[in-house]
Parts: C-alpha cells; structure tokens; sequence
C-alpha cells in the first residue's frame, strides 16, 4: 500500500503544478495591462479584447473538454494544454500586433480550458472517494499561488528587463510544468486502463438537455454568476489600472494589492466550503451576503471623495478575494441537484456563469473608460474608473433577481418530487 501511495501524491502534485501554472498563465494579463495598452497602442476598449477573447474561449469549451477528456485521458490534456499556453506566452512575448496579441491569448485560454477539468480527473482515478472533496477543495486553493507569481514577480521582472524578456520567462515556467506532467503524471494506477469512449452526440444533448432542465442547476448557474465576476475582473484586467491610474498607486504596490487578494482567497475558500458543508440549508443566505459585502464595499470606495484611504482599498481587496470561494457554492448546487452521471455535465452549465459575466464587465468597463476619458487624456481619470466600475450594479441586481427564481423554482420541484429527504438551497 505504501507503494501506491507515494505514486498518487507524486502525480497529484505535479498536476497541481500544472494547475498552479495555468492560473500564473491566466493572470499575467492582469497586473501587465497598462504596459500592454502602451506596448499595443490601443485604448482600453481595445485593451479588454484581450481578456475576453481569453475568457470567452475557456467558456466555450468547457463542455467540449469533457468530451475530450473522457476520450484520451488527463495526461494527454494535461501536456496539450501546458503546450497551447507555453504557444500563447512565446507569441504574447514578441508580438507587436493587435490581432497577434489576441490570438496568443486565445491560446492561453484554450490550454487554460483544458488544466483544471484534468486535473480532477486524476483526484478521481488517484484517490478513495471519501478524500474526493477534499482534495478537490485543495486543488482550487492551491491553484491561486499562480496568481501570486503572476502578480509581484512578473510586475518586477517587466519593469526590471522589459515585456520579451518577461513574458518568455513566463513560457519557460510553463514549459517546465509541461516536462514535468510528461515524466510524471500517469491517468489511472491500472497500466491497462485506456479511456473510455467519449458519449455519442444524442447522448451528450440528452444530458446537457437533462442537467438544463433542472432547477438547481440553473441556481448554480446565477449563483456562479452573481459572486464571481467583480473579483475576476478586478484581478484577471482593471484592477491593476484602477489602483495605479485612477488611485495613484506604485505598480508595485498595486501588485502587492493583488496578491493580498490571493492570499485572503487562500485563506478564506476553506471557510466557505466549512460554512456550506455546516449549514447546507443557508447556502443561498452566504451567496447574497458575499455579493451584499461586495457591492456595499465597492459602493464606498465609488462614492468616497477624490482618491479613497488606503485601508478601504485593502477592504475592498479583501471582500473581493471572497468572491471566487463564493462563485464555488454553485458548483455545489450541481452537484446536490443532479445524478452522478449527468454531473459533468451540469458542472459545465454552471462553469458559464461566472465566465460570461466576467466577459460583459470587461467590456462595458473599457466602452465605459473611453467614453468617459477627456479627448486628448493618456489615462483615464478616477471619476471615469468610477462610472465605468458602477456598471457591476446592473450585473448583481440581474444576477439576485435570478438566484431567487431559482432557489425557489429548485423548492418548488422538491416539494412537487416529495423527496424523503429534501436537497437544501
């Protein structure tokens, strides 16, 4: 037994690795966006091209890299994704064009698409069932130390040798997680198992279909959408603007805020799994406290007169790093409200939430920045920052609206089943 043990934590981790990697690849846009706005010459409009092109191809294949997945395994995903994003970082790093930029982010996001699915996969085949959730728990907080090295490190060594240089030490990161997964990373202990075949197209309609039809899922969904999109947008593209633009910050101590915000999310995911897990008949209560904390947060950093006090930033970084755990209680749902073998299918419903959200943020932030900039200003001003960031109200008073038509859409089907023993919302 010890034999097999030390085998399963080995692969874990270096999955975790690439995991780790994949997040570091998604958030170097973050904390590089106003060098990026000079290097391409664009405005921020143009700017958030960039993240949503990203974005919206790590939605659109969530369903897709399933299908995959079940064909050919987590290794063979595991080093095509590592690969798509050692790709994108090498063309980020030398491209100059506009169009060129777009597509090496669109490349980052179809590796990036491919690394966490996989990496759960292994947690599947690797470990008893009883340790599954911890482990899947592990595996998301682990993942955000991506975010810190793309946040301090990667402000520090563009600033230090410049946007190439940067970016191909971030390819390199990559492609030394791609060598590990290769040398390491086995998809199940059985050496004769080979992946089952992928679903035929009728079934993966019946159960998207299926999973659709189900109330709780769509709580998932708007759960996932409601919570997620002020942090991920905050940290994936204009935070880092907002804080040294619009609030004067130092890159390095905006950066610094950012990586406050990762610690504080590392910090507090196993709080909010603790708290659903204890009381699984509030899970709703926590989603609207987290997204009230959110908007009350942000309400006073928006109103505060000139630029705010610096321990309302680190307030707001802090309620904000609380949003990604929060988006996780709608994986939750899909999973309390579907059979185990509709379940993936149900997570992917759920995984598009947050995504398309953070996509229509991004880019009513940029419209919003260069409409709201003086003809002739090389940034924006705070006042443009604070109409442009105030559009997140609409989103969440959408989102709220939703996650209270279907928790009680989802009471409403559990009444009507008469099941023994109620699923709670």
């Amino acid at each position: 037994m010890t034999v097999a043990r030390r085998p399963a934590a080995l692969i874990y981790a270096v999955a975790v690795t690439a995991y780790v990697a994949a997040v570091f690849h998604r958030s170097s846009l973050g904390v590089t966006g106003v060098d990026a706005a000079d290097r391409f010459h664009v405005n921020a409009a143009a700017l958030a091209t960039f993240s949503v092109a990203q974005l919206a191809v790590y939605a659109a294949m969530q369903v897709p890299v399933g299908v995959l997945l079940d064909r050919y395994g987590s290794r063979r995903l595991l080093l095509a994704g590592a690969a798509l994003m050692v790709a994108g970082q090498l063309v980020f790093a030398v491209a100059t064009d506009v169009r060129l930029a777009v597509a090496a982010r669109v490349l980052v996001g179809l590796g990036d698409a491919m690394t966490f699915i996989s990496v759960l996969r292994i947690v599947a085949f690797w470990f008893p069932g009883r340790r599954n959730p911890l482990l899947v728990q592990l595996t998301g907080t682990i993942g955000q130390l991506g975010a810190v090295l793309g946040a301090v490190p990667l402000v520090a060594l563009l600033h230090h040798a410049g946007w190439t240089p940067a970016f191909l030490t971030a390819a390199a990161l990559g492609a030394t997680a791609l060598l590990l997964v290769l040398v390491a990373v086995r998809d199940t202990p059985h050496a004769g198992h080979t992946g089952a075949l992928a679903p035929d197209l009728a079934t993966v309609r019946r159960q998207l279909a299926d999973a659709w039809a189900q109330p709780g899922t769509r709580l998932g969904l708007w759960t996932h959408f409601v919570t997620q999109f002020s942090g991920a947008v905050f940290a994936l593209l204009w935070g880092y603007p907002f804080l040294v633009q619009g609030q004067g910050f130092s890159p390095t101590a905006a950066a610094g805020l950012l990586t406050l915000m990762t610690v504080v999310t590392l910090a507090c995911g196993p709080v909010v799994a603790h708290l659903c897990a204890r009381h699984p008949f509030h899970r709703s209560v926590v989603v609207f406290t987290i997204t009230a904390a959110t908007a009350a947060v942000w309400a006073l950093v928006l109103a505060w007169p000139g630029r705010a006090p610096h321990g309302l930033l680190v307030a707001l970084v802090v309620v904000l790093a609380v949003n990604g755990p929060g988006s996780v209680i709608g994986f939750d749902y899909a999973r309390t409200f579907n059979p185990v073998h509709r379940i993936g299918s149900a997570t992917g419903i759920v995984n598009v939430g947050g995504f398309v959200a953070s996509i229509l943020l991004i880019l009513a932030v940029g419209v919003v920045l260069d409409l709201a900039t003086p003809a002739g200003a090389d940034t924006p001003p705070l006042s443009a920052f604070r109409w442009a960031f105030a559009v997140q109200y609409l989103l969440w008073a959408f989102g709220a609206v939703q996650v209270l038509r279907y928790r009680n859409a989802a009471r409403r089907r559990l009444a009507a089943e008469r099941d023994p023993v109620p699923v709670p919302a």
